[in-house]
């Protein structure tokens, strides 16, 4: 068994989102379904799950459901806010560890207890409360499992904003006008810098969607540098767009002061985490290309895909690994900045996962290998002729999904000598 450990917090969210995919009655319905399935994953290592639902009018939670291999609290069974603080802060926090006070769940056996919020939050006189509080019990409580509370948390929300949402004339003109502004906000595709040739091409699956990628041309303390980014947001539609803007123009401006990479992800996490209470975390990929004598390249990595480095000369593939988490997952994080050499005729293939996860009719992904089959097959070519073989060999192998997602690529390439 693998183990939540040995699980990137980018794997745990694709198991959640799938899980949560599905057609649902109503929102216990889904929420029902979603712990079932938690509790049912093994490398989630959970063996029980509780819903709590709001009483605003008492300031309580009354227990809806509980599945698993716990002893059952009472039907019915209260908790009151004034007695438990935690769940007051939960607005802010998302999901807490505590050990268990209340004598009744602790008879139940549960001694130390990990809630996490989902839903609406609730503005009334006394707070914020989530509608929903999803508790969990599991052997052992480690960081690992904090964050993966967090993420069941945020694609438990997404899917419930989704369930309810009923006004979509409203929506689609909203949809319209957001489509507008994101591809206005999208840079062209050929883009070069020195002996680098760089292309990108965004394919969002519906009218908006939570990809996004850019360049940056700016000057650091007289050192010239190109910036590429790649982001792939938590939600879909018109939320995801939303994301998808706001980081937009959360780089835009930091690029006008220069800072350090590991400064602006620190300092875009905080914002995201801020910002977004319902869908809070975003995956992005930053690189730098240095006009130095080696064609040094800094990156840093927030949970993204791992692009692909191929260098041509030795014929050997890399991946460019995260070096740090999830953006906006959870509020004070570090993230480190690595470095590669590109040299002649080298290619980067940065990409979202709906190019590596595209799936045939058998539900067989396109995958990371097919990527750099399709880099070593066309080394010899343009950044654009590879960018534009690459996507049409992804839409061929998708063809016949019923479920896409945004795809986004950008490769760039140094000249051969």
């Amino acid at each position: 068994m693998l183990g939540i450990d040995s699980l990137s917090q980018r794997e745990i969210y694709k198991v959640v989102e799938n899980i949560t995919t599905g057609h649902f009655i109503d929102e216990l319905d889904f929420l029902k379904h979603l712990i079932q399935e938690v509790v049912g994953y093994s490398d989630f290592q959970i063996i029980g799950g509780r819903i709590w639902m709001l009483n605003p009018e008492d300031l309580s939670y009354s227990i809806k459901y509980q599945y698993g291999n716990v002893q059952k609290i009472p039907e019915n069974y209260k908790l009151y806010i004034s007695d438990q603080p935690v769940l007051a802060t939960l607005h802010e926090k998302r999901t807490s560890l505590n050990r268990e006070d209340d004598p009744v769940l602790k008879s139940s056996g549960i001694l130390v207890y990990s809630v996490t919020g989902a839903g609406e939050i609730y503005k009334l006189p006394s707070g914020k409360f989530y509608k929903y509080v999803m508790g969990f019990n599991a052997n052992e409580i480690l960081q690992s499992f904090y964050e993966t509370l967090n993420i069941i948390s945020s694609v438990a929300t997404i899917t419930l904003r989704s369930i309810n949402n009923q006004d979509n004339i409203k929506i689609q003109k909203d949809i319209i006008k957001a489509s507008e502004i994101q591809r206005s906000l999208l840079p062209e595709h050929y883009a070069e810098f020195y002996d680098y040739k760089i292309y990108g091409v965004c394919i969002p699956d519906s009218a908006v969607g939570g990809d996004y990628f850019d360049y940056f041309r700016n000057n650091a303390d007289d050192e010239e540098r190109f910036g590429i980014v790649i982001s792939d947001a938590a939600s879909k539609g018109l939320p995801a767009a939303i994301q998808a803007l706001f980081v937009s123009g959360a780089i835009r401006m930091a690029q006008a002061f220069s800072p350090k990479i590991s400064t602006m992800f620190a300092r875009l996490n905080s914002l995201i985490y801020d910002t977004f209470p319902y869908e809070r975390f975003v995956t992005l990929f930053y690189c730098e290309l240095l006009p130095t004598s080696n064609r040094l390249v800094l990156f840093a990595n927030a949970g993204h895909c791992s692009p692909i480095y191929y260098r041509v000369e030795k014929d050997e593939t890399f991946e460019l690994n995260p070096t740090g988490g999830l953006l906006g997952l959870v509020q004070h994080q570090k993230f480190n900045v690595e470095n590669i050499v590109m040299r002649p005729g080298d290619i980067l293939a940065i990409f979202t996962d709906g190019i590596s996860e595209a799936q045939n009719k058998e539900g067989v992904p396109y995958g990371e290998a097919r990527i750099v089959e399709m880099m070593k097959k066309h080394k010899h070519r343009s950044a654009k002729e590879i960018s534009l073989l690459i996507i049409e060999d992804v839409q061929k192998h998708a063809s016949s999904d019923s479920y896409n997602d945004d795809r986004t690529l950008v490769i760039v390439k140094r000249d051969p000598k």
